[in-house]
């Protein structure tokens, strides 16, 4: 049964069905930030990425807080939440937010015990189909064995308006896809990491790689065999390749990724480099990358954190199949 604040955000996101997105931002200063934009962590969408989240029961140090806002002044967001583990199992989790609310949350509190990443997805709560609502932002913090790190969630625009209009049977699932044109904003085929520091200073630097293709009623898909090029600091490139499944962490060192010469003799003492990774059928994928350092307090040049991965090439071939059934 709906309460009447449930009920009320359901007549709101009826009448949201004829309003054209970008109108409740109208009254901010500067242009709108176009909707076509591809995907990244400075824009506001309908689907966001978050690229890494983790819990340990009992340990403080192992905890992700994830947070998610809608930046509408007018339109509340119904928001369905999918907690996809390494294993590349998916549970999921409903809420909503009235215009200017922020959501934020403990993993701990939610899927304790598991590392992954999330998807969170604005759906229309009477049908349970993609809604476009272009207003969603988050992020997320988290303190973990590969080190801590605050990234931005990375935003996808729903590409239509209203309900999702595109092919839909009326069965438990629809697809949508990254396609940049009736679906979601592109996803990455070619991601890049830059300013890698050597392993040999005692980094630790973790590559994170996540899947935008799959089903987000039971497993995502792999990313499957990815080609890299490691590049050192005088432009020199050496091959690799690794494979990625839904979400895969690689901790980079003389034995991955597999380079002739080893890691540490590419990027040694003091120095820097590069890579880019892809896969020959252009995959679609995200991800981030995180480096921890034990002598942070003790050293002036050294450095922890963490950003998402750059986005080189545009994928179309990435797309979700996501339950249907409403709130």
């Amino acid at each position: 049964m709906f309460t009447s604040r449930k009920l009320a955000h359901v007549v709101l996101a009826l009448f949201a069905l004829v309003i054209m997105s970008s109108a409740a931002l109208a009254a901010d200063p500067g242009q709108p930030y176009p909707w076509a934009s591809e995907a990244s962590d400075q824009k506001a969408g309908s689907l966001l990425v978050y690229n890494y989240y983790t819990s340990t029961p009992g340990v403080n140090n192992r905890n992700t807080r994830l947070n998610i806002t809608n930046t509408s002044s007018t339109f509340p967001a119904f928001v369905h939440m999918f907690f996809i583990s390494e294993t590349c199992a998916v549970a999921d989790y409903k809420t909503d937010l009235t215009p200017n609310q922020t959501f934020s949350f403990l993993v701990s509190d939610y899927d304790p015990g598991f590392s992954g990443y999330l998807i969170a997805l604005a759906e229309n709560p009477v049908t349970g189909l993609p809604f476009s609502h272009n207003f969603l932002i988050g992020d997320e913090y988290f303190k973990s064995a590969i080190g801590e790190a605050n990234l931005g969630a990375i935003a996808f625009a729903a590409l239509w308006n209203g309900t999702y209009a595109g092919a839909y049977d009326g069965g438990p699932l629809v697809t949508v896809g990254f396609n940049g044109t009736t679906g979601y904003n592109r996803a990455a085929a070619t991601v890049a990491a830059d300013n890698i520091p050597s392993r040999q200073d005692l980094n630790e630097t973790t590559l994170i790689l996540n899947s935008l293709t799959g089903n987000l009623s039971s497993t995502m898909g792999n990313v499957g065999t990815m080609f890299g090029l490691l590049y050192d600091d005088v432009e020199v490139s050496y091959s690799f390749s690794i494979n990625v499944t839904c979400h895969t962490r690689v901790t980079l060192s003389d034995t991955t990724p597999r380079t002739a010469p080893r890691f540490t003799t590419v990027i040694p003492a003091g120095r820097t480099g590069w890579m880019k990774l892809y896969t020959n059928s252009a995959n679609a994928l995200v991800g981030a990358m995180v480096n921890k350092n034990p002598n942070v307090d003790s050293r002036p040049d050294v450095f922890n954190g963490g950003h998402n991965l750059h986005h080189l090439t545009l994928s179309t071939t990435g797309s979700i199949s996501i339950p249907v059934f409403p709130q």
